[in-house]
């Protein structure tokens, strides 16, 4: 079995730095106090899991496919 650890840690970071930048975006676009870039990127995030999880891998918030997903466990599939 190989490791997926590092696509799923790759996948986080990934991510976490798009909702970070556009958290930055949205503020300056808005030309609001940057400290609102902290809730700008938490609603990102939470509305990226909420979409993943209804069109990436089932039940979780990866958008990592079911063979790369670390969540899913060894010689099982999951009706699609």
């Amino acid at each position: 079995m190989r490791n997926r650890l590092p696509l799923d840690v790759a996948e986080r970071a990934g991510w976490t730095g798009v909702q970070a930048a556009l958290g930055i975006l949205i503020t300056e676009l808005a030309d609001i106090s940057l400290w609102w870039a902290a809730p700008a990127a938490l609603v990102l995030g939470s509305a990226k899991s909420w979409v993943a999880g209804r069109l990436g891998r089932k039940g979780t918030g990866s958008t990592l496919p079911e063979s790369a997903d670390p969540a899913t466990p060894p010689n099982i599939t999951f009706p699609a």
